[in-house]
């Protein structure tokens, strides 16, 4: 839920002290912004975000870095707090990784201040963003890494072909009530659909069912 002020609260964190000042005089000049604290340290964090409670945490990142992600999985055990990273490259290859740690963005250093600016209210709306999309950039890498899986013949954790139909629905962004008109469905139905999924391949929601799907090759490329 957003602060009681209705202002989007922002901790920065990186270890550069010159791109941290940058970016907190940018976005002290955005309207529905509130920065906390002068920043802090990617090493600092976690006891930042513990200390200012804030609605998001810029984390700048070295996407190979295992310290960022350890970073990362940490600030995710703060329910409240929506992690954007901040890195130079974004590689597609690591982004379902990271999203599975717990990124809700991931934004590149060079972008334009508008799309961090849009990747904070769609983040705070309750999507996810990568590079200048919100759910089309995840959607996108979740097909990219579908056509490079090779799935086993025959084995699909036993999804029937409706379930899969529905597997395929989910990882495409559409919502239930958008599957069942697809499908010809009551909304109903795909919520059991979407149960009997969740019990099989031992996930507990749509986005980790995407990942899931797309790394044991269950998603077609149409």
């Amino acid at each position: 839920m957003p602060n009681s002020n209705d202002r989007i609260q922002v901790l920065i964190a990186s270890d550069h002290p010159i791109f941290r000042d940058g970016l907190r005089q940018v976005l002290e000049a955005e309207a529905g912004f509130e920065l906390l604290g002068r920043g802090c340290s990617g090493e600092d964090a976690m006891r930042a975000a513990r200390k200012y409670k804030p609605d998001i945490v810029l984390l700048e990142v070295a996407l190979a870095s295992e310290t960022d992600r350890e970073r990362l999985q940490e600030l995710a055990t703060l329910p409240s707090v929506r992690t954007i990273l901040l890195s130079a490259v974004i590689d597609k290859r690591e982004i379902l990784d990271l999203l599975r740690l717990g990124a809700r963005g991931i934004v590149s250093k060079e972008s334009p201040v508008e799309v961090l600016v849009r990747c904070m209210r769609s983040v705070m709306a309750g999507q996810y963003w990568v590079g200048r999309d919100s759910v089309k950039g995840i959607v996108q890498a979740l097909q990219t890494l579908a056509l490079e899986a090779q799935s086993e013949p025959g084995n699909h954790f036993g999804i029937t072909s409706r379930e899969l139909e529905v597997v395929a629905a989910v990882a495409g962004g559409r919502s239930n009530k958008v599957i069942a008109k697809k499908l010809s469905l009551s909304e109903q139905t795909v919520k059991h659909h979407l149960t009997s999924i969740f019990d099989k391949l031992g996930v507990s929601g749509r986005l980790e069912l995407a990942v899931f799907a797309a790394h044991h090759g269950l998603l077609s490329s149409e």
